[in-house]
């Protein structure tokens, strides 16, 4: 008795188009991970000039017992914003757009940096934060 051997047939995958769509979903990773992210809060950071520094025309700074200061004339808190408004005005007769420079003590609040950018801003002055 003879048996016949039966022809196996093998399978085969087409993988012709697999380096198409491999390339196509690599571009796509890519693009969609370099992307900016919407969600980001844009904030006023200090920029480089060809000065090296800011001219230091108002100087506020917080200690670590939230005391403020603008120069070495300790201010009280609620009159903040004035002092800092007069500052700039005073300053304007003599520079066109006077700056605030903010040192700030680590253990400061971020509330007192961010309240003196505020007023600084709404006075019409460049503002400069400098942590310590």
């Amino acid at each position: 008795m003879r048996f016949r051997k039966k022809h196996k047939e093998t399978s085969e995958v087409f993988t012709d188009s697999l380096n198409d769509i491999l390339f196509i979903l690599l571009m796509f990773f890519l693009i969609t991970t370099t992307m900016a992210n919407p969600n980001v809060i844009k904030v006023n950071n200090p920029r480089g000039t060809k000065d090296t520094k800011a001219k230091q025309n108002i100087v506020v700074s917080i200690d670590k017992n939230q005391n403020f200061y603008i120069g070495q004339k300790p201010v009280a808190p609620a009159m903040l914003d004035s002092f800092i408004k007069e500052a700039v005005t005073k300053m304007r007769n003599v520079v066109d757009t006077p700056s605030v420079v903010i040192n700030a003590d680590t253990i400061s609040y971020y509330g007192e940096v961010f309240r003196v950018m505020q007023s600084a801003k709404r006075a019409g002055a460049k503002v400069v934060a400098n942590v310590k």
